[in-house]
């Protein structure tokens, strides 16, 4: 992809539209252990079906028809018109690690943790312009210090800048393996 246009795929819109989506699964996810532990089977037993049940109970997810899962972490994509195409948030173990498992009580802390995120990427335009533009730029100690400042758990052990998105990286207590959670743009 040429440069100029890997610049234009981030916007605050996108960051906004997809944070706002997700904010409510996130909160039920750290809110409701039952709700996670079938997030977790699904997850884990790769099972669209209850994983499309469970998104119907969130208003802003209802009518979400990209979403996926490998065994070890969860994809929910949006769409959006090119070059942008599709922009995705999830989280995961990463790849080659493990497979078929998935720890519901991470899964809950990681919540709990970039809840003030999204929270202020969904509702301050200005931090969604900022942000956007430091990953445009790559200006990963723009976005590192942006993200710290909302996400404050010792768990966040980094923060990237990958496919026009960013990557956190989280070590709970609750699982020997990391976890990502991920806002980017998928490349077609």
């Amino acid at each position: 992809m040429k440069p100029r246009q890997t610049r234009r795929l981030v916007t605050a819109s996108v960051l906004r539209r997809v944070a706002t989506a997700m904010l409510p699964f996130y909160r039920k996810i750290a809110g409701n252990s039952s709700f996670a532990a079938e997030w977790t089977t699904a997850v884990v037993s790769a099972d669209l079906d209850l994983m499309g049940r469970l998104l119907a109970r969130i208003p802003t997810l209802a009518r979400v028809e990209n979403y996926g899962t490998n065994g070890i972490g969860y994809f929910i994509s949006f769409p959006f018109p090119l070059p942008v195409a599709f922009y995705t948030n999830g989280t995961t173990i990463p790849p080659g690690m493990v497979q078929f498992t998935f720890n519901t009580a991470a899964h809950r802390s990681i919540a709990r943790s970039i809840i003030p995120l999204y929270l202020e990427l969904s509702v301050n335009n200005s931090f969604a312009e900022s942000m956007a533009a430091a990953i445009r730029r790559r200006d990963r100690g723009a976005v590192t210090a942006m993200v710290r400042s909302l996400v404050t758990a010792d768990s966040l052990k980094s923060v990237t800048i990958e496919d026009s998105g960013i990557a956190l990286l989280f070590r709970t207590r609750f699982s020997k393996y990391p976890y990502r959670n991920l806002l980017f743009q998928e490349m077609m």
